[in-house]
């Protein structure tokens, strides 16, 4: 990417005033930092490639070009978000607004075209973008997926049998390590021991009657995207991932577990990831101790592309002494597989029937499947 293709799209979003100099100085990395701010991204300055995609999609606005669905290559930007999220005030179940243009977004406009008299294409030409603008919304009182969301899970009952999860162990693969810390004659690093974590998890998961699967082994070859790791979870037909990282900061004094469910800048936020992203912090900072850096709403691909609620949890930062200690330490590893577990039964749980954080038993889970057993 030209570092002039990332000011122009900048300056048309009136982040930076000027397209010039052609150079990544400091007033074009404050603008890229209010981009991801805005965006809900990672804010680090820097533009990788969930950055970029981004900035990418940010060209387009609704209106600007004709919007179809195109395999293998979805069409993708903030225009395809605009339009469903438009669709979905209207009562039409576009799906996740994720910005790509699929053929759940496709089915939608059909419907809305065949209701308005249109041809029932699928696509958001000059003429449904004429109706579209016309027509004002159906449904009030919510955002309409996030009640569907809500309902579909409430709906599927409060046993854990059956039931799919995804781990998600984060980095893996290659030299994608994570963040690495030498201590002594070791040198700790991020990948194991969320792998080491999501291990554990699993057997627990398991144990309690769900159908558990990895996204990837202890030794990958090559590194996924979070895009990967979101396609994997969809075909798997998954109904909750849960991903697990560490954090690392230059001051050892940053420390604590936050966790992070998908939502937007304006308001938009997955109700079903929003609580289960509670109840994991929740459970985790009641049982563990650690400090609470609370819960986040973010874009990143892993939140934004996967059908099911998913959160992603960093569990401390390895670089804090502190939080370094509970890290290396198996039963303090324990503890956190406890409190997840204890944060997914609760998921299931109807609100009004649901328990004081920390006061679930997770033995007690093993043993009821067992005597049903």
């Amino acid at each position: 990417m030209a570092v002039s293709e990332i000011r122009s799209i900048l300056v048309g979003l009136e982040l930076l005033d000027d397209a010039e100099p052609d150079v990544f100085d400091d007033a074009l990395e404050t603008a890229v930092r209010a981009f991801q701010q805005d965006r809900g991204l990672g804010v680090d300055g820097m533009v990788g490639d969930e950055t970029w995609g981004a900035l990418d999609a940010a060209r387009w606005r609704l209106g600007s070009r004709a919007l179809y669905h195109s395999v293998p290559d979805a069409l993708v930007g903030e225009d395809v978000r605009a339009l469903q999220e438009r669709l979905l005030e209207m009562g039409y179940d576009a799906g996740r607004p994720d910005a790509v243009y699929g053929a759940r977004t496709a089915r939608a406009v059909a419907q809305f075209q065949r209701e308005v008299g249109l041809v029932q294409d699928g696509s958001c030409g000059p003429q449904t973008m004429k109706a579209l603008r016309r027509l004002g919304r159906k449904v009030v009182g919510g955002r309409p997926q996030w009640l569907r969301e809500a309902e579909a899970f409430r709906q599927s009952g409060p046993n854990l049998v059956g039931k799919t999860i995804v781990i998600d162990p984060g980095h893996g693969g290659g030299d994608d390590t994570g963040v690495v810390v030498p201590d002594g004659q070791r040198r700790w690093n991020e990948a194991d021991l969320v792998f080491d974590l999501a291990s554990r998890l699993e057997g627990r998961l398991s144990a309690a009657g769900m159908r558990v699967h990895l996204t990837r082994g202890p030794s990958p070859s090559t590194p996924m995207s979070g895009a990967e790791r979101a396609a994997l979870a969809n075909t798997l037909g998954a109904d909750l991932l849960i991903s697990l990282h560490l954090d690392g900061h230059s001051s050892t004094a940053a420390e604590g577990v936050a966790t992070y469910h998908y939502g937007t800048g304006n308001g938009l936020s997955s109700t079903v990831g929003e609580r289960l992203a509670a109840l994991v912090q929740r459970e985790i900072v009641v049982r563990t101790g650690m400090h609470d850096c609370r819960t986040h709403a973010k874009t990143w691909d892993l939140l934004r592309l996967t059908r099911m609620p998913t959160v992603r949890v960093d569990l401390g930062y390895l670089t804090s002494p502190v939080d370094r200690v509970r890290l290396i330490d198996p039963m303090s590893r324990e503890q956190i597989v406890e409190a997840l577990l204890a944060a997914v039964q609760r998921m299931y749980f109807p609100v009004e029937r649901d328990v004081p954080t920390g006061s679930i038993d997770v033995r007690q889970l093993r043993m009821a499947l067992a005597d049903k057993g």
